[in-house]
């Protein structure tokens, strides 16, 4: 048989009751609001992420270096020197990835040292490529080591554009070039690199050897944006002949190699051009 209860403990029953919806709302709202909070050390990591900067990668340009490559090597050439590109990028990679890890030989030993046994190889089975048709080319180990650029300006110039493989097809008249319209890229503060215009020294150009003509007037172009790039980028660093050493005068030797093989391109079906190396040399203006 049930009892009523008193009036006294009914009030009691509905005061516990309220309490304790009023607590579990309030843990509820508590929970919500630090769900909803930043982990400050998230971000602060995040800050600490982004402001590491280790740098960029820069290894010596390989296919301006390479002689004419025969048609029945282009394909196993082009297929490494995209293997070089790749290489400088998973190594740029790993850079950013480790920073702060190992003692100051680190980059070195796990990065650049691995890197250059990569290049070792691939460069290797460049020269051999062509060396099975053509005369195999010597002395293109000395392209395998690559340097950290610290500022993280530096250009990756590992692989460039493929001599024997298509790229952009300009004109032989729109290719180039060199003198007024490259240094519009440059500050004035540091000049601008001027280099004779190749295409309008050419004499007629047999319809067999416009392809390969075209590749390396694109080639010339890069060559002096290249140049024009590491211009602005090494401002104040050596001494008064570091522009003629470190630039103008490795432009100078990829040119000529360019310019050789424009040059045999032509003589394969007609009359091969002379005195085309007299074109090699670019100066600096300021």
């Amino acid at each position: 048989m049930s009892r009523a209860l008193p009036k006294y403990n009914k009030r009691r029953v509905a005061l516990i009751g309220g309490a304790a919806a009023v607590a579990l709302s309030g843990a509820v709202i508590a929970g919500t609001a630090l769900a909803g909070t930043p982990d400050k050390s998230s971000g602060t990591n995040n800050a600490r992420t982004l402001a590491a900067s280790p740098g960029t990668i820069t290894c010596p340009d390989v296919a301006s270096r390479l002689p004419a490559i025969p048609a029945s090597a282009q394909a196993e050439v082009a297929r490494n020197l995209t293997l070089l590109q790749t290489q400088i990028q998973e190594a740029n990679k790993r850079l950013v990835d480790t920073v702060g890890q190992g003692g100051p030989n680190f980059v070195n030993n796990a990065i650049l040292g691995p890197l250059k046994d990569k290049r070792v190889a691939t460069i290797n089975r460049i020269a051999t490529a062509i060396g099975r048709t053509a005369a195999k080319p010597t002395g293109l180990d000395s392209l395998a080591p690559c340097t950290l650029n610290a500022s993280g300006t530096g250009t990756n110039t590992g692989s460039g554009t493929a001599t024997g493989t298509a790229s952009a097809k300009p004109s032989t008249g729109a290719a180039q070039q060199s003198t007024g319209s490259t240094g519009s890229t440059s500050s004035s503060a540091v000049g601008t690199i001027s280099c004779p215009d190749v295409a309008s020294q050419l004499p007629a150009i047999p319809a067999s050897a416009q392809a390969e003509v075209d590749r390396n007037l694109t080639l010339l172009q890069t060559q002096i944006s290249e140049a024009d790039n590491r211009l602005r980028t090494t401002v104040g660093q050596g001494g008064p002949n570091f522009v003629q050493n470190a630039i103008l005068g490795p432009l100078q030797d990829k040119r000529k190699s360019t310019i050789d093989r424009i040059a045999i391109a032509i003589g394969r079906t007609a009359a091969k051009p002379t005195g085309l190396d007299s074109l090699a040399a670019c100066t600096l203006t300021k």
